[in-house]
C-alpha cells in the first residue's frame, strides 16, 4: 500500500474525500431504504431526496450569495458597488426571500401529507392477495416470529414471500422496543400488553437485515435478524424446513427463550444440529400471543418473576 506523505494538505484532502466517497458507497448499498427492496421503502427513499432537493433550492443560494455579497461590499477603496444609506426596502427582494421559503414550506407540507398518508403502517394498501398474517413478539434480547396461520414460528429468521403483502401486528414481553427492516418499511414501535400494525412487501428475493433500534441493555447490539424474501415455492420449502426440524413451542420452551438471553445464548439453549447456526425453529398449536397479551391484562401487576426481561425470571424453573 503507497504511503501518503503527511506534510502535504493536498494529499490528506484527497484521501479524506475517498474514505468519505467509499464511506457513502457502503451506506447506499448497505441494508437501507437508500437500496430498496420494496415499495415501502422506495417511496421513502423518493421523498428524503424530494425533500432535500427543495431544501436545498433555499441553502444553496445562501451558501453562495453571503460570500459574495460579504466580498462585493467590503470595505475597500474605489470600491464598485452602490452605496444607498438611504435605502430600506425593495419589493422585488421581499419577494424573493419571503415567497420562495413560503414556496417551499408549502410544497414540503404537501409532500410530508400525501407521504404520510401513502405509508400509514396500519393500512394494507400495497398488494391486492392476500396478506401473510405474521405475529411478531420483541424479547430479551431477540424477536420473535408467528406464523398462526401455518403452525410455526422462529427466531432469528424471518422468512417472506416476494409479492405478497405480509400484515403484522406486532407486540412486546418485556421493555418498549422498535422494529425496523431498513430496506423494506419504516420503523414502529411496539409495547407490551398492547399491539401495533405494520405492512411491507418484498419486490425481488433478497437477504436484509431487521433490528431493534431501541436501546434495552447488554443485549442490544445482537437483537437483529435476518429476513429472507422468497419466491412462492421457496417459501412454501422454507415452511416445511421449518416445520420438519422446528422443536415444539410450548410453555417451557417459550419460558427458556423469554429469559434475558442475546441470540448466541439462546441459540446455545434450544439450537440443534438441524437448524442453522443464527436462528431457531418452532412448531406450534398454541396461540401463544394471545397469551403474551393477555398476560398484561389482568388488572393486577404480574410479580417481578414471572416478567420477561427481569434478572429473576425463569430463575426458579431452574433450579
Amino acid at each position: 500500500m503507497a504511503k501518503v506523505k503527511t506534510s502535504n494538505p493536498t494529499s490528506l484532502l484527497m484521501v479524506a474525500l475517498i474514505l468519505l466517497l467509499a464511506t457513502a458507497q457502503t451506506v447506499a448499498a448497505s441494508d437501507s431504504f437508500m437500496d430498496p427492496q420494496g415499495p415501502i421503502a422506495a417511496i421513502q427513499k423518493t421523498h428524503l431526496l424530494r425533500a432535500t432537493a427543495l431544501i436545498m433550492a433555499a441553502v444553496i443560494p445562501v451558501l453562495i450569495l453571503v460570500p459574495l455579497i460579504a466580498f462585493r461590499y467590503r470595505r475597500r477603496k474605489n470600491s464598485g458597488a452602490a452605496y444607498q444609506p438611504n435605502w430600506d426596502f425593495s419589493a422585488k427582494l421581499e419577494f424573493l426571500m419571503w415567497g420562495v421559503p413560503v414556496l417551499i414550506v408549502a410544497l414540503l407540507s404537501f409532500y410530508l401529507w400525501k407521504t404520510t398518508h401513502r405509508l400509514d403502517p396500519y393500512t394494507a394498501a400495497f398488494g391486492e392477495d392476500p396478506a401473510l398474517q405474521v405475529q411478531v413478539v420483541g424479547l430479551d434480547w431477540k424477536w420473535l416470529f408467528i406464523y398462526p396461520d401455518l403452525g410455526i414460528a422462529s427466531v432469528g429468521e424471518f422468512g417472506i414471500p416476494t409479492k405478497q403483502q405480509v400484515a403484522m401486528t406486532l407486540t412486546t414481553d418485556t421493555v418498549m422496543q422498535s422494529f425496523m427492516i431498513p430496506a423494506l418499511a419504516g420503523q414502529i414501535y411496539a409495547m407490551p400488553g398492547m399491539t401495533t400494525q405494520l405492512h411491507l412487501v418484498a419486490d425481488v428475493p433478497e437477504v436484509m437485515q431487521g433490528e431493534n433500534t431501541q436501546y434495552n441493555g447488554r443485549g442490544f447490539t445482537k437483537q437483529k435478524f435476518r429476513t429472507v424474501a422468497m419466491h412462492n415455492d421457496e417459501f412454501d420449502a422454507w415452511v416445511d424446513k421449518v416445520r420438519e426440524n422446528g422443536i415444539q413451542l410450548d410453555p417451557a420452551t417459550y419460558q427458556t427463550l423469554a429469559m434475558r438471553t442475546d441470540r448466541d445464548e439462546v441459540q446455545a439453549a434450544l439450537g440443534t444440529a438441524k437448524m442453522p447456526d443464527d436462528a431457531l425453529y418452532f412448531t406450534m398449536e398454541e396461540d401463544f400471543f394471545r397469551d403474551i397479551l393477555h398476560r398484561y391484562h389482568g388488572g393486577e401487576a404480574l410479580p417481578v418473576d414471572q416478567q420477561p426481561g427481569t434478572a429473576s425470571f425463569g430463575q426458579e424453573a431452574q433450579k
